[in-house]
């Protein structure tokens, strides 16, 4: 599962069962997260949660770092064997931006933000995919 956490609405995405491709679940207003994936997790098998790390430019850690941080906390608190994994996600929301435009999408869909952070949790997630593949 990926997860581009933000302040107000959070991305999610999934892969397939061969982790192979990733695609885009749903998003959610942040406050309501960690109940969604509560649920989730007690219907769908969840191996590993892979959680966006913004960084900025110099490498140093987002603002929003420190509530992200205690997300992850609560998030192994309540599942301690799901592993938990970081991958920077500097640039996915223009990524993603890019994708909806390329798309061929309507201007109202391009600027539906939130299309934007489940596209980013999807970058997220095949990022890491592809970095674990042999």
């Amino acid at each position: 599962m990926g997860i581009d956490y933000g302040t107000k609405r959070t991305g999610l995405a999934v892969s397939d069962p061969l982790k192979i491709i990733a695609g885009g679940l749903d998003t959610v207003a942040t406050g309501e997260l960690f109940d969604y994936l509560c649920l989730y997790i007690s219907k769908e098998e969840v191996e590993c949660i892979v959680v966006g790390e913004p960084l900025q430019l110099n490498d140093e850690p987002s603002p929003i770092e420190h509530l992200i941080v205690g997300f992850i906390r609560k998030i192994k608190k309540e599942f301690p064997s799901i592993k938990i994994a970081r991958v920077d996600e500097r640039f996915t929301s223009k990524k993603a931006t890019k994708i909806i435009r390329q798309s061929g999408a309507k201007k109202k869909k391009r600027r539906d933000k939130g299309l934007v952070d489940k596209i980013s949790a999807v970058l997220i997630l095949q990022d890491y995919m592809e970095s674990i593949r042999p």
